[in-house]
């Protein structure tokens, strides 16, 4: 079934077609692989100082991304999370994990000793 939507082989891996961009898309750069250009997802993410105290937040309604990665690390799927929230789109959550995963991907310096 190679070259199915549903799954996609990326440096040896297989994973959804839909993970490849976020997951593995940064080592299949460095390591010179061209996949096409990698969507983004983080225009979704906003922040304005008068809601939710300035958390990041999705698409300006009072929803922060830390609700969402919340509910998915409570193990609720995608689908109760638009379910739950009728006026989310799957494409919101995806950005909710593409923010995560760009704020914890920083560099960490060791202090010598």
């Amino acid at each position: 079934m190679s070259g199915s939507a549903a799954e996609a082989s990326v440096c040896g891996v297989r994973r959804e077609a839909r993970y490849r961009r976020w997951n593995c898309a940064g080592a299949c750069i460095r390591q010179g692989y061209d996949y096409g250009p990698i969507m983004s997802q983080l225009q979704r993410i906003t922040f304005n100082p008068e809601q939710c105290g300035g958390r990041p937040c999705i698409r300006n309604l009072r929803i922060r991304v830390k609700d969402v990665l919340e509910m998915l690390a409570a193990g609720a799927s995608e689908a109760e999370i638009l379910e739950s929230y009728p006026y989310l789109e799957r494409a919101d959550i995806e950005a909710c994990l593409e923010y995560a995963a760009r704020q914890v991907d920083h560099t960490v310096f060791a202090l010598a000793k």
